[in-house]
Formats: C-alpha cells, sequence, structure tokens
C-alpha cells in the first residue's frame, strides 16, 4: 500500500480527480503491474496497472489469482472513464485491498460491486496515511465544497500592513515564490473586490524569473463592487470568476459545481475574517517576517471571538524557515477536541 501510495503522488494536485496509485501483485506476492491516475479522461489507477501487465511476454492475458492494491476504493460509475470495478472484475482479478473508502455521491459503491461478484475485498489498510494524502480531494466531496487554503503574510506582531497602508514586502524572497508555488497547487485563487481595487494584482503563478508556471489557478474575486474592465485580472490565462457577491458557501458551492476542489484564499482581512468566521477554512499557511509593524492593520478583524474560551484554536503541522520568515502550517482543531485531539 505504501508503494501505491508513492506511486498515486505522480498524478495531478489539481483538478477534480483523487490521486491514487494501484499496485498489482501475484499469489506470490510479486510485483506485476503498476499505475496511477494522469488527470480527468485518463485510465484511472486500477485500469492503468492493468494495462501494463506482461505475462512473459504473451500478446494477451492476465495470471490468474492477482491482488490489486488500490489507495481508494475503486469507483462504481461510468464518468470520462468506465467504472474500475467493472474492469477489475472482467481481469478476473481475485481480490482488492484499498485504503480509503470513496465519498463520492456518483462514484462509490465499487466495494459492494466487487463482492457481489465474488472478489475479496479489505478495506482500511494505511486508511490514516491514505487520508492524509488525500485530505484535500476528500474534504471537498464530502462537504461538497473546494477545500480552502487560507494564506495571509504578517509581521511577527500580527500586520499585514504599515499605517499607511503600505505592504510591499513583509517578507522576502524565498517565502514570496513559495506562495507561487503553492498557487500553483491550487484550482483557484480568492481575492475580495477591495484587493482588486487597491492593489490591481495579477493572480498568476509565476517561477523565479517571473515566467508563468505550467498550471495557473483560476481567479476568482469576491464581492459586489463593480471591477473595472481595465483590471490585471482580466488579462490572467485563465477566465476570472466575479462573483458579484459576499455569500461564501453559495460561492465555494457554485466553484465545486465549477470543478473547482481546492481554493486558496489571498484576500486581505476582511475576506479572511469572513472565511474564519463562517468555518469554511481547513488550512492555514500563514507567513511571519521577523519586522514589527505596530498599529492596527491586523491579519484578521472581528471573527466573533469575545473571550479567551471562544478561541478558535489551531493545530500546528508544521513550520519551515524560508531565508529570515517562518512559514506556519496550521488546521482547525475539530469541535469538542483537546489539545488538538478529539475529545473522546
Amino acid at each position: 500500500m505504501r508503494r501505491a501510495l508513492s506511486l498515486a503522488a505522480h498524478g495531478p494536485a489539481t483538478g477534480i480527480n483523487p490521486q491514487v496509485g494501484c499496485v498489482l501483485v501475484d499469489t506470490d506476492g510479486t510485483i506485476v503491474a503498476e499505475g496511477w491516475h494522469r488527470g480527468a479522461g485518463t485510465p484511472h489507477a486500477e485500469v492503468d496497472a492493468l494495462s501494463r501487465v506482461h505475462t512473459n511476454g504473451a500478446a494477451a492475458g492476465i495470471p490468474p489469482g492477482l491482488t490489486a492494491i488500490v489507495t481508494l476504493e475503486p469507483c462504481n460509475h461510468e464518468g470520462l472513464t468506465g467504472p474500475c470495478s467493472e474492469a477489475l472484475i472482467t481481469a478476473g482479478v481475485e481480490r482488492v485491498v484499498y485504503a480509503v473508502s470513496d465519498p463520492g455521491e456518483h462514484s462509490s459503491g465499487g466495494a459492494e460491486r466487487l463482492r457481489e461478484a465474488g472478489v475479496l475485498v479489505d478495506a482500511g489498510v494505511l486508511a490514516e496515511e491514505a487520508s492524509e494524502a488525500m485530505r484535500i480531494w476528500l474534504t471537498a466531496t464530502r462537504l461538497r465544497r473546494p477545500f480552502v487554503t487560507m494564506k495571509w503574510a504578517s509581521s511577527l506582531d500580527g500586520r499585514v500592513a504599515a499605517v499607511d497602508g503600505s505592504s510591499k514586502w513583509i517578507t522576502g524572497t524565498a517565502a514570496r515564490q513559495r506562495v507561487h508555488e503553492q498557487r500553483e497547487q491550487s484550482d483557484a485563487i480568492l481575492v475580495g473586490t477591495g484587493t482588486v481595487l487597491a492593489d490591481d494584482p495579477g493572480l498568476t503563478a509565476r517561477g523565479d524569473g517571473g515566467e508563468l508556471m505550467p498550471h495557473q489557478p483560476i481567479p476568482v474575486v469576491i464581492g459586489e463592487r463593480a471591477v473595472d474592465a481595465s483590471a490585471r485580472v482580466f488579462r490572467h490565462p485563465q477566465t476570472p470568476i466575479i462573483t458579484g457577491t459576499r455569500d461564501l458557501p453559495a460561492i465555494l458551492a457554485d466553484l465545486f459545481e465549477r470543478g473547482i476542489r481546492h481554493a486558496f484564499v489571498e484576500g486581505g482581512p476582511t475576506l479572511a475574517s469572513a472565511f474564519v468566521t463562517a468555518g469554511l477554512v481547513d488550512e492555514y499557511l500563514v507567513y511571519l517576517a521577523p519586522v514589527l509593524l505596530g498599529g492596527d492593520q491586523s491579519a484578521l478583524t472581528d471573527i466573533g471571538v469575545g473571550s479567551i474560551g471562544e478561541a478558535r484554536r489551531l493545530s500546528i503541522d508544521s513550520v519551515e524557515r524560508l531565508g529570515d520568515d517562518l512559514l506556519v502550517v496550521a488546521r482547525p482543531v475539530p469541535v469538542g477536541a483537546v489539545d488538538g485531539k478529539k475529545d473522546t
């Protein structure tokens, strides 16, 4: 299963499909083929692996007794490709071992179909590791909205700008380049109309030399104010989405229907605070620069916390040094958790 997880990581991190890997082993436990999903419209991991089976140079035929080890429950629906459950049954695979059940509204049910056909099925192998690897896709699929990553850069005292509003640049080049890499790993980049009107950002993902990276997130502008047609966002390689509303749940639901599974929020304090208050943030990326600014230009405004007991607790995933700056990666602590762990 760990080999299948490493194969899955070769697939694209963006788009509507999860990263999935598959390993086929024979009755002796020898790997006979491997596969992974390469993106929408391409063969799923199981079919990719089956297509790579070779039997001593034979022109056709799949050896009997194969076990398929796959990171996600084989799908059971007809989409851009056929159901993997049927492909495994047709190929005569005798056993399927998978890590995580498919939460998809239309794609789940593969395990049940396999069992109906007489295939031995085992679930939950390395489920925790696989769930973490697929956290973005699983969260989006279960909640029917994109996984939301919130990013801001601030001084050590939590300010995103000086008293006069200037903020360019709080962090150094290494931190800023990491942000561009994170943009590229997202399906969409979300900002408020205030940011667009004040800063006129390009919202592209760029390399060290300023060149456009291969994947560009779709720019999404949230708010009710009009955006002038001359704004740089309209010159983005992707057609921008102008929401015309501040209804965050409705916006996220619409983005999900458009195939967006990972939203990268880079708005100012007003938009950031709205997402936090609504409980719509799944991951925080906080860049901290070794400077002090003072004043009232805080990263967040009112988020509905009236006392320390109402504080929104976070669990720190990692802390990384980027030049003189720090990147703190954190996620919300679930309600009912104690010290970052679920209260049982």
